[in-house]
């Protein structure tokens, strides 16, 4: 510390860094020692400010820190040293970087004078991690910490948001070394400078579109959740009285029980919202990217529909599918504006058309609905257990998923009316997300139900986490689906490889019940119905200890609807012996 109040305080390097973190109000660091990264730790360990977070292996770090973001909308902030521990990293880094999360990753480097010498541990971190980040930076001086890690945060932050690497060399952070520690108000960087508003010219034609409109439908994406804007898409969607979906990412941007919603939709969306979107002719895009797992065959996606897009960043407008009235901007301040727009205009949508629009929507749900087939065997169907987890969690839980099967039966059956409550990799589909997802959430909001829905596959790419799950005492509940098989690579094998199970079936799996003993956890096995909601409620009861549940589900169980490969997005499979 300085004598002087004026005097700003002399550090090394690696306290400028924590302290620079604390300026950002950074809670938690989750990470992973090792020699580039000492000096680092060794500062971390004498201040009491931010919270390390010691997992059992760096993708889980990055997946804590994503999460974390996820649920909170502040960035997450990893710490890795070099080599192999910043390359563990790469996938967590892309799986937020897909999803557009904040994050702001530290890595550690070699001394910078052996940097290009295939010293020990040394990995070109910058160039390996340049197509999954937002921006990228590496520490030359130390003295440029404060300024590097202040533009690490606002760029991660604003705009369209992602992660960011800051790759620190081990002698910028010498501790006998000290420089000035001055941390900048405001970064302003001349080639980066996000968009603050929507262009009010384009969203009065948006809003005259809107007015005309006689089989509307707003299409709701991540993009709400994250620019934090589900109470202005609702009161819109409300004042309107237009049909909503979500998709994936957008799960609980709109809630997920009212009438208006009809269901996500895309490869595994809801019948009613799949027709919905096809035959509409407008469709209001809101945070939403348009991707594959939507659209099907962008030739055939909705071709009679008007098209409105509204997203933050400008190169995800008529990407995919050409629209009609891009606006470019925050979804938060584009809906206000469009809100008042709306209360302003002479016109008003046509209240017939729209009766006769939301009979036809009506229909289509009442002619599916999410049904499934149930039999009167023991066997339990994965779906009717998600709606059991809803049942007793109240809708209100934090679910985190991995990827496959289970992922889409809790994103069909598990309704959200809250955002931020539906954590999933959905860009890149990580297995291997949802466990440390679910650790970095329970950290921030513990007296909150946290549960990760994951399948046997998923579960083991982490499964050593429960150690770390241990240490820090985060009792999430883990309701693992288990059907003995990757199940999304046997409904594909099913589907078009006439029932050839390559490398699916997995035939030698743990005792799960056992194995979160061993870790000191409690576990469950659930064979019988009767057996599954006594057993949730009783997990969910037990509040000081992580439980795991291991469900038998039947294994010929298929997601569906399901849509037909290069078809529009009215060509589903409904069962495994009906097609629309």
């Amino acid at each position: 510390m300085s004598d002087s109040p004026n005097q700003p305080d002399m550090l090394s390097g690696g306290e400028m860094i924590m302290r620079a973190l604390k300026e950002e109000g950074v809670e938690y660091i989750y990470g992973y020692p090792g020699g580039a990264v000492l000096h680092i730790y060794d500062a971390i360990h004498q201040q009491k400010d931010i919270r390390h977070v010691l997992v059992r292996h760096e993708q889980a770090a990055t997946h804590m820190a994503d999460a974390y973001a996820r649920a909170t909308g502040k960035a997450g902030v990893v710490l890795l040293t070099s080599g192999p521990g910043a390359t563990n990293g790469i996938t967590g880094i892309a799986t937020a970087f897909t999803d557009s999360i904040p994050m702001v990753v530290i890595t550690g480097q070699v001394m910078s004078w052996l940097i290009g010498d295939d010293a020990f541990q040394e990995t070109d971190m910058l160039g390996i991690s340049r197509p999954v980040v937002k921006h990228s930076m590496t520490v030359r001086d130390p003295r440029d910490i404060p300024s590097i890690i202040k533009k690490a945060f606002y760029i991660a932050q604003s705009g369209r948001p992602g992660p960011v690497v800051v790759d620190v060399p081990k002698d910028m952070t010498m501790p006998n070394e000290k420089f000035p520690f001055e941390y900048p108000d405001k970064i302003k960087l001349r080639s980066y400078s996000p968009v603050q508003r929507g262009h009010s010219g384009q969203i009065k034609k948006a809003v005259q579109a809107m007015m005309q409109a006689r089989r509307p439908v707003i299409y709701a994406g991540g993009g709400v959740v994250l620019g934090r804007a589900s109470e202005e898409l609702t009161a819109l969607a409300k004042m309107l009285n237009f049909p909503v979906t979500n998709t994936l990412m957008g799960l609980g941007g709109y809630p997920g029980t009212d009438r208006q919603f009809v269901g996500m939709l895309g490869m595994h969306g809801s019948y009613e919202a799949n027709l919905t979107m096809h035959h509409s002719d407008l469709i209001l895009a809101i945070g939403a990217r348009f991707d594959d797992r939507v659209t099907n065959a962008t030739k055939k996606f909705c071709p009679d529909a008007q098209i409105i897009h509204i997203d933050i960043d400008p190169s995800s407008i008529s990407k995919n599918v050409a629209v009609h009235i891009p606006i470019v901007g925050p979804v938060k301040s584009v809906l206000k504006e469009m809100i008042e727009q709306v209360k302003a205009s002479k016109e008003q949508p046509d209240t017939e058309a729209l009766a006769d629009w939301w009979k036809r929507i009506d229909d289509w749900r009442e002619r599916h609905g999410g049904r499934y087939l149930t039999d009167d065997s023991n066997k339990m169907k994965p779906q009717w257990v998600i709606e059991t987890l809803w049942k007793v969690t109240n809708g209100d839980a934090f679910i985190t998923s991995d990827v496959g099967q289970h992922q889409m039966f809790a994103a069909q059956y598990y309704k959200f009316n809250k955002p931020n409550r539906w954590i999933n990799s959905g860009g890149l589909g990580t297995m291997g997300f949802g466990f440390p997802a679910a650790m970095g959430v329970k950290l921030n909001f513990p007296d909150d139900d946290v549960v990760c829905v994951t399948g046997e596959g998923s579960i083991q790419m982490n499964i050593q986490e429960l150690s770390t799950c241990k240490q820090y005492g985060l009792p999430v509940k883990i309701l693992n689906l288990n059907n003995g098989y990757l199940g999304m690579v046997k409904q594909w094998q099913d589907l078009n490889y006439e029932s050839r199970y390559s490398n699916s079936y997995l035939d030698s799996l743990p005792d799960f019940v056992k194995l979160a003993e061993a870790y000191g956890h409690v576990g469950m096995k659930i064979e019988r119905k009767e057996d599954l909601e006594p057993a949730l409620r009783e997990a969910l009861s037990i509040k000081d200890r992580l439980v795991f549940l291991d469900v038998i589900v039947d294994p010929k169980e298929h997601v569906y609807p399901m849509q037909v490969p290069n078809g529009a997005m009215c060509d589903m499979l409904l069962s495994k012996t009906e097609r629309t």
